[in-house]
């Protein structure tokens, strides 16, 4: 007998009851300058729980809409509230936080198309000697943050009219709209143009068959068990699909979580900058672990999908995040730069780009052929270590 994933299912878990424990770390440490490092290390400890409720919901919900709308779903969740953090501490933050926006983002940019995609390939490339995708898809989604990172952070340092690498308020203005633009674009070409492009595919390069061009199971019963019970995966993993209080249980929980994530990465900030400098690293590796704990649900929901053999579905978490994290954020700070006082910094050093064009010339000869083996996994990850370590030591 099958067994539905039902509302009562769900509030039995522990997965309810860690965000809200996460946000009840978050409301005692707000506004606190300094915790002790006992209070730190609960406060980290709340994050943890926080992020892996975070991928049980956004599963729960990713199963009951269907690809590519559960990527998006994550995606912009953790979009959203990673704007929120930034602009909170660009305001607190004072003149060392003018390029903190950019750090983060381009951060975030690097470990995503670098970082969660290499992981996944190798993940698929290990499962079955071949990792498999759509090319369509992939490829379109790498020419969004291709222009996006060159419009909003490549610009900035050539433009003349402001000096430094700022752009005058009608350029950021113009970049804002732009981005906001080819966010929108990308997202009604994945979701309703062109959906089956998002859709994980078999040996072939076809839309999977247990996945309907809608997203949702396939008609009709699933092989080894009764219509509308869900799907098994290659690895004979077994999904049910939601009913719909339990998925909007789960979105309400997944926001409150992602919540609990950067509220509480927030509190151990002072923590991290302190460290940073303490040990005489640059104030851009802030940015870099900000991105890393920001990226931590999409990390494990694109790694979990790898492993069902969704290679596709992994490239949407990563690309989806790169869009909407430049799509979504430099309107965001955009609209900020009313409220906060001082420059603001977006343009990439040369050494940020040379990685940016690398980046992007190895992302397209991986995409393009709609298949990828260990080496290419290995060589993004080695583009991630690369930024990682010159963030470090520049």
């Amino acid at each position: 007998m099958t067994t539905r994933l039902t509302l009562r299912t769900v509030l039995s878990r522990w997965t309810v009851a860690v965000p809200v424990v996460a946000v009840i770390a978050l409301v005692l440490s707000w506004g606190r300058k300094g915790l002790p490092g006992f209070a730190t290390a609960l406060v980290a400890l709340c994050l943890a729980g926080a992020v892996l409720a975070a991928v049980h919901h956004a599963e729960v919900v990713a199963h009951r809409v269907g690809e590519p709308f559960g990527s998006l779903v994550l995606a912009v969740a953790v979009t959203l509230i990673e704007v929120a953090l930034i602009v909170t501490l660009m305001i607190d933050g004072g003149a060392k936080s003018h390029s903190l926006a950019r750090d983060t983002v381009f951060a975030a940019v690097m470990i995503t198309t670098n970082g969660i995609v290499g992981v996944c390939l190798l993940i698929g490339a290990l499962r079955r000697r071949v990792a498999v995708f759509s090319a369509e898809g992939a490829s379109t989604a790498l020419a969004t943050v291709g222009t996006l990172a060159t419009l909003g952070l490549v610009l900035p340092t050539f433009t003349t009219s402001t000096p430094g690498p700022r752009f005058s308020g009608t350029q950021l203005t113009f970049a804002a709209l732009t981005a906001l633009a080819l966010y929108g674009l990308f997202v009604s070409v994945q979701t309703v143009r062109h959906r089956e492009y998002f859709l994980p595919v078999d040996d072939a390069g076809r839309p999977r068959a247990d996945l309907r061009a809608d997203g949702g199971e396939g008609h009709g019963p699933q092989k080894g068990h009764g219509a509308g019970a869900g799907e098994e995966d290659d690895g004979g993993e077994r999904h049910v699909r939601p009913s719909g209080r339990a998925a909007l249980l789960s979105l309400l929980l997944l926001l409150v979580a992602l919540t609990a994530v950067v509220g509480d990465a927030k509190a151990v900030s002072p923590t991290i900058e302190s460290g940073v400098e303490s040990a005489g690293l640059p104030q851009a590796v802030v940015g870099v672990v900000i991105a890393l704990l920001v990226l931590l649900p999409e990390t494990l929901a694109a790694v979990r999908a790898a492993r069902r053999d969704h290679v596709q579905t992994s490239l949407n978490l990563a690309y989806g995040s790169a869009i909407a994290s430049i799509g979504l954020t430099i309107p965001a700070i955009a609209l900020a730069t009313v409220w906060i006082k001082g420059p603001l910094v977006l343009g990439l050093s040369p050494t940020h780009m040379v990685l940016l064009a690398l980046t992007l010339i190895v992302s397209g000869l991986t995409v393009l052929p709609g298949r990828a083996t260990l080496l290419q996994g290995g060589v993004h990850l080695v583009l991630c270590a690369a930024f990682v370590f010159l963030a470090v030591s520049p």
